[in-house]
């Protein structure tokens, strides 16, 4: 029988920037996290996202969640926990994540 579980630690990024692609990417998450439990996930939301990440507590995937600032300025909401601000705006985190080797995957 195959061994399926990855040779090194999965690192992952669900890119949401719809409300829809944010439930999405926390019902990936979840997934991801059954099958490999030390797999290390983040949820990047972006755009229209973010207001669905604020309003809509979901705690096993909210820790995983960070948000975009730009958006969240522009929203000009106030961020709530365990959700995470990124420190860079959203599309330059995707782009260095990628470079030091996360996987991207478009929820």
């Amino acid at each position: 029988m195959p061994n399926n579980q990855p040779a090194h630690k999965l690192k992952v990024i669900l890119h949401a920037p719809t409300g829809n692609a944010l439930q999405r990417a926390r019902n990936n998450a979840r997934n991801l996290k059954k099958a490999t439990p030390d797999a290390e996930i983040r949820i990047i939301v972006n755009a229209e996202a973010v207001t669905t990440a604020l309003d809509t507590v979901e705690a096993d995937t909210d820790m995983m969640t960070w948000v975009c600032p730009n958006t969240l300025a522009k929203l000009n909401r106030e961020l709530r926990t365990p959700l995470t601000l990124l420190q860079s705006p959203a599309i330059l985190e995707l782009v260095l994540m990628q470079q030091s080797g996360w996987t991207y995957i478009r929820a």
